[in-house]
């Protein structure tokens, strides 16, 4: 058992994404991909005809909704625990062990859209990064679709670094450098991103960026906030943040951001 398996074996994904800071990011991200969804039934498609892979599927999230609706989904999970979840919860999610950097299973220029909000977070080494994102450009057709989801190097620095009272211990031992940047020593299964980074990336992988936008803003920094909302109050945060998700000056504070590509 790899290191991955084994954390994901303990930790609880399904109550994170179901936590209110969860569905912040759930509930704007779903809106953004729904968009792109309606855009091609638009064309012309059927829901059957539209193929959506999910890469780093986790327990399903959103792969089992999106193939309850009728769409063509493909899920590659490389977490045996989270494999099984899909495979017992979503059957007709077509489920296959794998990683990003290699989607063997998948045919060239196949997907209508492709989801990645979980690899950028655990592939550390650059090389695999770009090697994921050439797999994402060689499976997509032309004018296809890439979701990405990175956790931000200064929501890290924020909450490990200041709430949590790390700070002087991770500058000094090496895990954030002098201008702030989370180092590869600072989580050994966590990679964080800058939006330099993401910029870099998606340019020398060969695609062209649609938007780039903060799934979940302040949500995880206002975690006991949220939990106090009533429902109303909760209504309107999501509101809000779907709101003000693409302005600029919001961009990188926050844990999530969703970039949205294309071939």
């Amino acid at each position: 058992m790899n290191q991955l398996e084994a954390y994901y074996n303990k930790f609880n994904e399904e109550k994170r994404l179901n936590s209110r800071h969860g569905q912040v990011e759930y509930y704007v991200t779903t809106h953004y991909l729904k968009q792109y969804l309606k855009q091609l039934e638009e064309e012309g498609l059927a829901k059957s005809d539209i193929k959506i892979l999910d890469v780093g599927a986790g327990t399903g999230r959103y792969a089992i909704p999106l193939s309850e609706e009728g769409y063509d989904v493909t899920a590659i999970e490389p977490v045996h625990h989270n494999l099984g979840r899909i495979r017992a919860n979503g059957p007709k999610v077509k489920a296959f062990e794998g990683r990003a950097e290699k989607l063997k299973q998948i045919p060239d220029e196949s997907c209508d859209i492709v989801l990645f909000f979980g690899p950028m977070y655990h592939l550390k080494d650059k090389k695999l990064r770009l090697q994921a994102m050439q797999e994402a450009h060689r499976v997509l057709k032309t004018d296809g679709h890439l979701f990405i989801s990175y956790i931000m190097n200064d929501y890290s620095v924020l909450m490990y670094g200041f709430k949590e009272h790390h700070i002087k211990e991770a500058m000094a031992t090496g895990m954030i450098d002098q201008s702030f940047h989370c180092t590869d020593t600072a989580n050994p299964l966590y990679d964080y991103a800058r939006l330099e980074d993401i910029y870099e990336l998606s340019n020398q992988a060969g695609f062209t960026r649609e938007k780039i936008l903060s799934a979940d803003g302040p949500a995880n920094h206002l975690r006991q906030v949220l939990n106090a909302l009533d429902e109303e109050e909760f209504e309107l945060f999501l509101q809000y943040q779907l709101s003000v998700c693409e302005r600029p000056e919001l961009l990188g504070a926050g844990c999530h951001t969703l970039d949205i590509l294309r071939k």
